[in-house]
């Protein structure tokens, strides 16, 4: 199996592994009891907190870890909001789920929506959104790549454009820890949501990074664990896990090598489908990620046929399957038949040249083109 699909989910690193086996048996203590086992636990648990802050640029008491990415997005959206019981919510037509459907409930519960509309490169226009904002607007959640076209937005020119006017500003960031710059400061967010599954630490766990001084109201209610804004004894083995990650990813890893393995994926591709082109900017992208639409070959079935033998996906994991076209090439005025025509290849930061080579071969041969 050549496993291209990393931006659905990634292996768990051996040595995030390693570091989170102790904290399964013999270092189990409970963060929050006083003793030495304990104190143990904590102990580890700031240290992945301080990690998680050191990768984004981020102070330590502004990190709360979470269950993952779905999680923190559902905190930052409403608890940013609903504490004001109505006003105005700006996001964008390509947002994950767990954006696009917080932002529905809310919509249903009253407030205004605006859905900004992306180009062809899969971007959204900061005039655009500057231009949409209202006197009543309370929360912008701008995405800060694409999951399906790795498409970067703007985050950093829309945080300028924010700074100073009292509205939140959210970015999930999911994709892109080890792919590119998420320096919260830089970016000027509020909050940034992460998911440790993304990029080499263990599924069912993330974080939320929330500026000093920003208003969230908790979700749930217990003791005050996180500060309070997310209580329940922590997951010490899986928060040392992301904590480990952080490390290896910080400061945008795996750029290089995965940019250097899709130029190369692109260019085997082009030269047996010379009219294949990339869906989405060519270069403000992850640099792991290629959408490319071969125009008349019909995706779903070349990877049905491909099912054991090739990890791909015509649009995003999460959003589930039936052979529909992909909402976000749709947004981006995509034809039903060229989004249908399309396929997303991720690689990961252990991706060979020769198993990019071998996933050429295989989608030609699926395709019934002959290569030399």
């Amino acid at each position: 199996m050549i496993y291209l699909d990393y931006n659905a989910t990634t292996p768990v690193d051996r040595a995030v592994l390693d570091a989170m086996f102790p904290y399964f048996s013999e270092r189990f203590g409970n963060p929050s009891s006083s003793h030495a086992v304990g104190r143990e636990a904590r102990a580890a648990v700031e240290q992945a907190r301080e990690d998680v802050a050191a990768m984004i640029g981020a102070a330590p008491d502004e990190i709360v870890f979470t269950s993952g990415a779905t999680e923190a997005n559902n905190l930052a959206v409403f608890g940013s909001t609903l504490m004001r019981g109505g006003g105005h919510v700006i996001t964008t037509a390509i947002e994950h789920p767990a954006i696009a459907a917080p932002c529905a409930r809310l919509e249903a519960a009253g407030f205004r929506v605006t859905r900004l509309p992306v180009g062809r490169d899969c971007r959204v226009d900061p005039c655009e959104l500057a231009a949409a904002i209202t006197n009543d607007t309370v929360l912008v959640t701008v995405m800060h790549s694409n999951n399906e076209t790795g498409a970067l937005q703007p985050v950093a020119e829309i945080g300028r454009i924010l700074n100073g006017r009292g509205i939140a500003f959210h970015t999930d960031a999911a994709q892109s820890p080890g792919k590119a710059d998420i320096d919260v400061n830089a970016l000027g967010v509020d909050f940034m949501s992460l998911a440790g599954h993304k990029f080499y630490a263990p599924k069912g766990i993330g974080a939320l990074y929330i500026r000093r001084g920003a208003q969230l109201r908790p979700l749930m209610f217990g003791a005050g664990h996180e500060r309070g804004i997310r209580p329940g004894t922590e997951n010490v083995p899986l928060i040392v896990g992301l904590g480990a990650a952080c490390r290896m990813a910080a400061g945008g890893a795996y750029a290089g090598r995965m940019r250097e393995l899709s130029a190369m994926l692109l260019a085997r591709l082009k030269a047996i489908f010379p009219d294949a082109r990339i869906n989405g900017s060519a270069d403000m992208r992850l640099p792991n990620t290629l959408n490319v639409c071969l125009p008349g070959v019909n995706v779903h079935a070349l990877l049905d046929r491909l099912t054991d033998r090739l990890a791909a996906s015509a649009g995003a994991a999460c959003h589930g399957a039936g052979g529909a076209p992909s909402g976000v090439l749709k947004a981006m005025g995509l034809s039903d038949a060229d989004a249908l025509s399309s396929i997303r290849l991720s690689v990961g930061k252990d991706t060979t040249g020769g198993e990019i080579d071998e996933a050429a071969r295989l989608i030609a041969e699926a395709s019934g083109v002959s290569i030399a």
